[in-house]
């Protein structure tokens, strides 16, 4: 089963597909996701009687976007990624799911994916 994943905006989207099952699930992480990433993630899988042990690979979009949604979920998805030896790939574009599974069906690995922000970073200096 493949993990899709896009948090490039306040709404997270989580797509699982198997074959020619596949869901989409939106969630409003609003300014939760680095808290509430991975137990959406556990959540989303139980609801549909899948496990971790069921992923096969993960595309991440990897923007443009916000800075910090992006850098938190493709964050999470390279983490699991190196941690449970999955291929990974990263994707941008109006078809990114599309291309990002087709290369993974192609058997390609990206092993990293950095995030394209599509402009500079706006940080802002401390104040003190």
């Amino acid at each position: 089963m493949i993990l899709l994943l896009d948090t490039s905006t306040p709404i997270c989207r989580i797509t699982f597909i198997d074959g020619d099952w596949s869901v989409t699930e939106n969630w409003e992480s609003g300014r939760e996701l680095a808290k509430g990433l991975l137990a959406h993630l556990e959540q989303y899988l139980g609801k549909y009687n899948k496990a971790w042990d069921d992923l096969t690979g993960l595309v991440a979009f990897k923007g443009p976007g916000s800075f910090t949604g992006l850098r938190i979920g493709i964050t999470v998805l390279n983490s699991l990624a190196y941690a449970r030896n999955l291929p990974i790939v990263g994707e941008t574009g109006n078809d990114w799911q599309t291309q990002g599974v087709q290369r993974l069906q192609r058997g390609e690995n990206d092993e990293i994916v950095l995030p394209e922000y599509g402009a500079e970073a706006n940080i802002t200096q401390p104040r003190k």
